[in-house]
């Protein structure tokens, strides 16, 4: 790996910084459900090898480790590492946790039979650095399975209303690209045998109103919880309001609850020879 400039030194900490904010862990429990659902359909075997690539609290590594795979889950933030740890303990799952970069990982050549990730190695800075890991870790033949919001996906929309007022950092790509099928195969180009996309919907459910969705990313999501941060009160104003419109016009629930959908890109990539 080439020395990082100090610029993308600095990116790289405001990332972490970012993600180590609010508490991500409740965040992920509201789609649990969907991300046992992805990890169903990659049908994995007992002792097989797998990486949870940007783990957070093990959505995709607890249920993996139930399936009798061997699992590996990484992440850059430490303190969902350790919720991770917690909850596998409590499961009686063995699973090792271990903080490190994506976009660096450091495991062999070949490592794994799957290398999956939800929601996570999208958000690093260097998509062709973090492609070329995903593949390199997997062995040839293995799959690289990938969940990706897509720009045109709930999710998507509400990334773009918080980039309205809160532009990205310098520097850092769009991670919506990665829900983007075209850019996925031009990532993949040369190093994958065979390339499934499928787009597919990930529930979100909370016991309150849309209203209190939006204090909820803003007190917990990290990204949602430091656009916030980066404001006055006139600029916090603004973007609640939107991002409660947002909200109330996707809610397909009613009686002070919210039930939204937000379409994700699966991406099952099996690495060449």
């Amino acid at each position: 790996m080439t020395t990082l400039t100090p610029e993308m030194e600095s990116l790289k900490a405001k990332l972490k910084a970012t993600w180590m904010a609010g508490d991500f862990g409740l965040i992920a429990e509201t789609y649990a459900p969907g991300a046992a659902e992805f990890v169903n359909r990659l049908n994995l075997q007992p002792d097989e090898r797998v990486l949870d690539v940007a783990c957070g609290t093990g959505n995709l590594t607890i249920p993996a480790a139930r399936s009798g795979a061997s699992v590996i889950g990484q992440d850059i933030a430490p303190n969902l590492l350790e919720q991770g740890r917690a909850r596998a303990k409590a499961e009686g799952l063995n699973i090792r946790f271990d903080e490190n970069d994506a976009e660096a990982l450091p495991y062999d050549d070949a490592s794994f039979d799957t290398v999956m990730t939800m929601f996570g190695a999208m958000f690093t800075p260097r998509p062709d650095v973090t492609a070329g890991e995903l593949v390199r870790a997997c062995r040839p033949g293995g799959r690289i399975a990938m969940a990706n919001w897509t720009p045109s996906g709930f999710i998507g929309q509400m990334f773009k209303i918080v980039g309205k007022h809160v532009p990205a950092a310098p520097g850092m790509p769009s991670p919506l690209l990665w829900g983007d099928e075209s850019i996925v195969r031009e990532r993949f180009n040369g190093s994958a045998a065979e390339l499934q996309l499928t787009r597919r919907n990930v529930t979100f459910n909370f016991p309150f109103t849309p209203a209190e969705v939006v204090e909820y990313f803003r007190r917990y999501y990290g990204p949602t919880y430091k656009a916030f941060g980066a404001l006055d009160e006139t600029g916090q104003a603004a973007l609640r309001q939107e991002l409660e419109q947002h909200w109330s016009a996707h809610n397909q629930s009613q009686n002070g609850v919210t039930r939204v959908e937000s379409e994700y890109l699966e991406v099952v990539a099996v690495r060449a020879s």
